[in-house]
């Protein structure tokens, strides 16, 4: 009898049923579909589960630690508070009304604005940026700590930017010409962010009450709102004609009818004085008497395409011109009949400017010819202060050649000698300006628009000056409405602040 190696018999092996298989088969498909499943929802699906409305989670991760902060010459102007409720912590601010243009709002409800809204991930913890590590912390769903927004804010401008404005419908913008950064923004009347930073029913009410209110204080008049410039624009209108050589000498007579009718209408283009009513005016003195007829008939002379160019070298027709704030779009219309483009030559018809636009007019005057990209923020930090993002001065546009932008100078300095510009002089300082009161309205009827703007230096300076302004009061009870009594004192005020600065 044979016998199997190792003395004993061999042993079957139990066989596995059709059943067992056919069970094991489906549990692997169990598996895999989970898996998939799984996959699905915390992969290709994680983005959109995480910000439905009705998914609470991300909104108490974002509120169960401080917020970073936004900075003024190194100093917060926000903070965090410790709530007891179910978000830990919201926005505090420590002046809110007066940096209010600039930080805008964040709300448990209502959501984020402003510097807040566009560094929200920065401040937040979530950027990326901000840990050496980040496929971990996004696979781990690790929150760092919120990170700084350093802003280019001069304190004490910003101050006099506010107190100049008070109570009255308005907004300043200032710039250092030679850097872009934006030392004041300011927008009358303003609000306070902490008023509804959080989620109760005080913040609700707070919020609606806000935004029924006709003086739409929440609205950012100096970079959100566009007016017609008035007199102001005659600044853009001289640089085109000497840039153009339409005018060779300011000094000289440009020949401008007396009276000046519109082309193609029996319109006349009237002026406020006499002393424009001669046929022997000069660009110099057209700026200083702010005189309508001799600049609208310059700007036919100069030319449509001449004009747009000048004017959008300083921003104008820009609808991205971020800050990193987008600005609204300024506007010179770039299909005009002759008359259509005097009117525009003196800031009217639907020529409409922001004050930030309005303030690199002055800037680019300023900095020799050279239009500097506005920015607001100087850095972006981690919450321990190592860097981030370095932000850096940014040429935006070649506006016209040194040679243009001296002339121009020396008209801006003769309105503030000699003209209407004369509230904004500073004692020890050589200021360049131009008022402009812009009517609006049926028929002209609404309170016009005060505006100036201007820049400064040290007296016997020939370095590009330190700041550049542009004030817009756009509602006011004063009875002296113009820019010259109303405008003027703030945008002095501004750059007196810049300038004892040192």
């Amino acid at each position: 009898m044979n016998r199997h190696p190792g003395g004993d018999a061999p042993q079957s092996r139990p066989g596995i049923s059709t059943t067992g298989r056919r069970a094991g088969t489906f549990c692997l498909l169990l598996i895999v579909a989970l898996a998939a499943q799984a996959t699905k929802v915390q992969v290709f699906d994680a983005d959109r589960l995480d910000h439905n409305a009705a998914n609470q989670r991300l909104t108490v991760e974002r509120y169960s630690r401080p917020r970073g902060n936004i900075l003024v010459a190194g100093e917060p102007v926000t903070g965090s508070t410790a709530t007891g409720g179910r978000y830990d912590y919201k926005r505090t601010y420590t002046d809110g009304p007066g940096y209010a243009a600039v930080t805008g709002y964040s709300s448990q409800i209502y959501g984020n604005s402003q510097l807040e809204g566009v560094y929200d991930d920065l401040l937040t913890g979530t950027d990326s940026r901000l840990s050496g590590w980040a496929v971990w912390d996004a696979l781990s769903r690790r929150q760092n700590p919120g990170g700084d927004v350093y802003t280019t804010l001069d304190k004490d401008a910003q101050a006099a930017a506010v107190r100049g404005l008070g109570s009255q419908k308005g907004a300043v913008a200032a710039i250092e010409p030679a850097t872009g950064r934006i030392l004041a923004l300011a927008s009358t009347p303003s609000y306070d962010p902490g008023s509804f930073a959080g989620s109760s029913a005080a913040d609700r009410a707070a919020w609606d009450h806000l935004k029924a209110d006709a003086d739409q204080p929440m609205l950012n008049r100096a970079l959100r709102q566009i007016y017609p410039p008035g007199s102001t624009f005659k600044v853009v209108t001289a640089a085109a004609a000497l840039s153009s050589r339409v005018v060779t000498d300011p000094n000289a007579p440009v020949g401008a009818p007396a009276p000046y009718v519109l082309p193609g209408t029996r319109t006349t283009l009237v002026n406020d004085t006499a002393a424009c009513d001669r046929p022997d005016v000069t660009l110099d003195e057209a700026m200083v008497a702010s005189c309508n007829s001799v600049m609208g008939y310059l700007g036919v002379r100069t030319g449509l395409q001449n004009l747009t160019a000048m004017a959008e070298s300083f921003g104008f027709n820009d609808a991205r011109l971020d800050t990193p704030v987008r600005a609204a779009r300024s506007n010179f219309d770039t299909a005009m009949n002759p008359s259509q483009v005097a009117l525009s030559a003196i800031g009217q018809f639907d020529t409409a400017a922001t004050p930030l636009v309005m303030a690199m007019v002055a800037a680019g005057v300023a900095d020799n010819g050279t239009v500097m990209r506005p920015q607001l923020v100087d850095k972006l930090t981690r919450s321990d202060g190592t860097a981030v993002q370095l932000m850096h001065p940014q040429v935006y546009r070649r506006a016209m050649n040194a040679a243009v932008a001296a002339q121009v100078q020396q008209l801006m300095v003769d309105v503030v000698e000699n003209g209407t510009g004369g509230r904004a002089a500073i004692d020890g300082a050589t200021v360049g300006g131009k008022t402009g009161t812009a009517q609006h309205g049926v028929d002209n009827s609404g309170t016009p628009y005060a505006w100036f703007i201007s820049w400064a230096r040290p007296a016997g300076s020939h370095a590009v000056p330190p700041v550049a302004v542009a004030v817009v009061i756009a509602d006011s009870s004063a009875t002296d409405v113009t820019g010259g009594s109303l405008a003027a004192p703030i945008a002095r005020s501004v750059m007196q602040a810049v300038l004892d600065r040192g």
